[in-house]
């Protein structure tokens, strides 16, 4: 059986893709389905996180194995028929870190297969992908701005927090003294008794 797959970019526009994959396909094949589709380049970290029907997380597969044992589930570990049971079953896929895009998936229908076609494939395209990852607010990559902002506000004027901690610690009881290292003025001249 083949799984038809409607893959939504979360942003303002409606910008979605059909693709068709095999029931006996695993996450990371859907994963690949979905970087074609959209145009994604690169070798981004991503996950699925599968969700219950009350759209609440159920677990999260990763691209790549982060755990401290080695012994988490992948991709390539969950195939398409574990992550989606019935139609209507929705799975959210994340692609990137700094660039986040944020996709929506839902299996919409369960067919046949057809002969001599190389699955996963893009069946129905709907809009235009933006150049960038699409923020919550619609416009270029917005998790970006926030998370300098964020950055911006928890490390505050660092030079100044640093200059000031290093004159407390260093300053001496009688700061307009000169310390006079190494200046040491020697008269070799004598005076005129």
């Amino acid at each position: 059986m083949v799984y038809k797959i409607r893959v939504i970019l979360d942003s303002k526009d409606n910008i979605f893709r059909d693709i068709e994959i095999k029931e006996k396909q695993t996450l990371w094949n859907l994963h690949n389905g979905i970087k074609s589709a959209f145009s994604l380049q690169g070798d981004e970290l991503s996950m699925f996180t599968i969700l219950d029907e009350e759209g609440m997380e159920v677990r999260t597969v990763p691209l790549e194995d982060m755990s401290d044992d080695g012994d988490g589930e992948i991709m390539s570990d969950v195939y398409l028929m574990e992550a989606f049971e019935e139609v209507g079953d929705k799975v959210q896929f994340q692609y990137g870190l700094i660039d986040l895009w944020e996709f929506f998936c839902e299996l919409v229908e369960i067919i046949d297969e057809k002969p001599a076609v190389n699955y996963p494939i893009t069946v129905f395209r709907f809009g235009n992908v933006p150049l960038k990852a699409p923020g919550k607010s619609g416009g270029a990559s917005g998790k970006a701005s926030v998370a300098a902002a964020f950055m911006d506000d928890d490390f505050g004027d660092l030079d100044a927090d640093f200059k000031d901690d290093f004159d407390d610690e260093f300053a001496t009881e009688d700061e307009d003294e000169d310390d006079g290292f190494g200046d040491d003025f020697i008269d070799d001249g004598g005076e005129d008794d």
